[in-house]
């Protein structure tokens, strides 16, 4: 099937293209358009993803060297930097998102559950923000200090499957609690937030749809102990109490009890109090839940490091978008193709294989299950590992 085919195409083969189409006719993507279309567009946006080009002029020389490949790799008759430029700027960039989040549930549906240590049946989900800096002269639209501008994502992390579930893009100014109320909480999910988010109406939002939050206590906390649970101490628990908060607007906000938890970790020999309206897991379960909220920050780290999100293509808020998005897609598109070919390899060695392979004919499954790579190693990064089923 995949004889003579680029390794290129057999990834975009993976590609939803009746789900791009219909997205292309809900925006109007295609409006006007001659030679440069949406999926010329996004074949040329995934091939700088996955070369690692750095700027826009840049990925206009890794075009270029294969001109005489344009029609077969999907970039179309021609390829101008005006043209990719304008694509970006002016093309909706709810194309490329809605595409993502296609993805996303496709990559999380296919996604094995291992490495969770705790039986819970629901969902759970890790919630933090990362900024990314820009220079303010050049992305005037990116306010974010007197002489510093900047994006974030703000990022829904399924714990369970190393897939986000949710991408938020907003300036850095905006304040990373505000974006709670975006959030659609699901009945009996569990949500880890840092110390950063903790609104008390905010938190009593997630306890009327009936989800749960663990989060770390606040230094000016002020809690009234109602009755104390035993605690097995070796488990590092030190205390576990149940009550309610203290002061006229704490309690206005969040009536209801809350749980309390003190623990010792003795990895860092530091005492950690954790907070949780969840009265059914054991507090040690509570405290182990409060770590895999690394996860997400694993991923933060991760995608900067190997995909482009750090230096853009464009500089309107259009473009930037497009091309955060464009990486998340590469992300999925990796865990997709990983579970469909069996592969069992870490995405970042899938993207070292297939950044040194694009204009290769080898079948791709063969490519990515050869010993000859055996030795992919990443570098000074805590690999982020994806389960297949």
């Amino acid at each position: 099937m995949n004889q003579g085919k680029y390794i290129f195409n057999q990834l975009t083969d993976f590609l939803p293209q009746r789900v791009l189409d219909r997205l292309v006719e809900k925006y109007d993507g295609n409006k006007y358009v001659k030679f440069f279309s949406c999926w010329n567009q996004l074949s040329c946006m995934l091939f700088g993803q996955l070369s690692g080009r750095e700027s826009l002029r840049d990925l206009m020389i890794g075009l270029e060297a294969h001109r005489s490949k344009y029609y077969h790799l999907g970039f179309g008759k021609n390829v101008s930097r005006s043209n990719l430029a304008k694509a970006n700027e002016k093309r909706n960039y709810r194309i490329f998102e809605e595409l993502a989040y296609h993805l996303i549930d496709e990559a999380r549906r296919v996604t094995a559950i291992k490495d969770f240590d705790l039986n819970i049946k629901s969902n759970v989900y890790a919630f933090d923000s990362s900024t990314i800096d820009l220079c303010l002269s050049v992305f005037w639209w990116a306010e974010f200090r007197k002489t510093k501008g900047g994006v974030k994502l703000h990022t829904l992390f399924d714990v369970k499957t190393s897939i986000p579930s949710c991408i938020l893009i907003t300036k850095a100014s905006v304040h990373d609690m505000n974006v709670l109320d975006l959030l659609t909480y699901e009945p009996g999910g569990y949500y880890i937030l840092d110390r950063g988010y903790t609104d008390y109406e905010r938190l009593y939002r997630i306890t009327r749809h009936s989800a749960y939050f663990v989060t770390r206590t606040k230094k000016n906390l002020r809690f009234k102990r109602m009755y104390s649970n035993n605690v097995d101490k070796n488990t590092g628990v030190l205390s576990d109490q149940v009550g309610k908060l203290e002061g006229f607007y704490s309690l206005k906000y969040y009536p209801d009890k809350l749980r309390k938890i003190k623990y010792y970790d003795k990895e860092t020999e530091r005492i950690f109090e954790f907070m949780t309206n969840n009265f059914d897991l054991k507090a040690h379960e509570i405290a182990l839940l409060y770590k895999y909220r690394w996860k997400v920050e694993l991923f933060f780290k991760w995608i900067k490091q190997h995909l482009k999100i750090k230096s853009f293509w464009g500089t309107t808020p259009n473009a930037v978008k497009i091309q955060i998005y464009s990486a998340i897609i590469v992300y999925c598109l990796v865990a997709i193709v990983a579970y469909r070919l069996k592969v069992d390899r870490s995405p970042y060695e899938i993207l070292q294989i297939l950044s040194i392979s694009l204009f290769d004919k080898t079948p791709l499954k063969e490519l990515l299950t050869n010993q000859d790579y055996q030795d992919v190693k990443e570098l000074n990064c805590i690999q982020l590992k994806i389960n297949y089923i």
